[in-house]
């Protein structure tokens, strides 16, 4: 059985090709990609060792072993993060408690207050798996009738994989459904994580299992909505960590006039007039 670690390592072998690493094409092969041997010798180790972290045989390389991996990867910084996490996860240093469970959900009053600063502003706070905990009236009034926050609770990534109108909604579904899948692996625990995707996948079906083992690292770019009431919003956003309570704290900035005009009049609702 394979694992996080070398699920990721052969799925960005596999997306490599030789040419983009100066490596000459040593003629046809069964698989897309880059070879065993072209990576081990890249990355100082044998061959054998490499199929062993990919196959999940050896679960604890070394610091200098991941190291050496990323750079014969060519890894971006996120990517490199995401490496390192996955090897502290394998070799089981994040395990604290023997049982998934859910995540605390309490927003402490401080971060309540300075979401209330940022009114009259779109922000959340959220985790990694997609609940979202505290928002201003603002993103209340904006992301109304999109069905999002009707549930008690509600949760991006549930949304993303299970409503319809996600797909609606999200003009770019398939990028905002890799980064919410992403999400997953970093957290807020590795207990919470298995505790909601063992409660997701069922409903969510193979597309959010397959998003999972791809370990694609998004880019997070402008977030487009095609809002239920007409307009497409472009959106920046901006994340704040708050470590401690492994929350964040997200604020959408409009990208553009357009969309400013468009944010001011959906979280400003119609007066009422009287009729004579």
């Amino acid at each position: 059985m394979g694992t996080p670690l070398g699920d990721f390592v052969r799925a960005k072998r596999d997306s490599i090709q030789p040419e983009v690493l100066g490596l000459p094409e040593r003629g046809r092969r069964r698989s897309p990609g880059l070879r065993r041997l072209d990576l081990a010798d890249r990355a100082g180790i044998s061959v054998e060792y490499l199929t062993r972290i990919e196959q999940g045989r050896d679960r604890n390389p070394s610091v200098a072993v991941v190291n050496a991996l990323a750079d014969a990867l060519s890894l971006d910084p996120a990517e490199r993060a995401h490496l390192r996490y996955l090897a502290k996860i394998t070799g089981g240093e994040c395990v604290a408690h023997p049982q998934p469970a859910p995540p605390r959900r309490e927003v402490r009053p401080s971060v309540l207050e300075t979401l209330r600063l940022l009114e009259p502003g779109l922000a959340l706070v959220t985790n990694r798996l997609g609940d979202i905990l505290a928002r201003t009236g603002s993103y209340e009034a904006v992301m109304g009738g999109t069905g999002l926050l009707d549930a008690e609770v509600p949760n991006l990534t549930r949304y993303v994989f299970t409503d319809p109108r996600a797909r609606d909604l999200f003009a770019d579904w398939d990028t905002v459904a890799d980064e919410q899948a992403f999400d997953l692996w970093l957290g807020p625990s590795v207990e919470n994580s298995e505790w909601f995707t063992a409660e997701l996948a069922p409903v969510a079906g193979a597309d959010f299992t397959r998003r999972m083992n791809r370990h694609v690292v998004p880019a997070r770019g402008v977030l487009r909505l095609r809002h239920p009431s007409g307009p497409e919003l472009r959106l920046r956003r901006e994340t704040l960590d708050i470590t401690e309570d492994a929350q964040q704290l997200v604020v959408l900035l409009p990208a553009d006039e357009e969309t400013a005009g468009a944010v001011e009049r959906l979280r400003r609702p119609p007066r009422l007039r009287a009729i004579s």
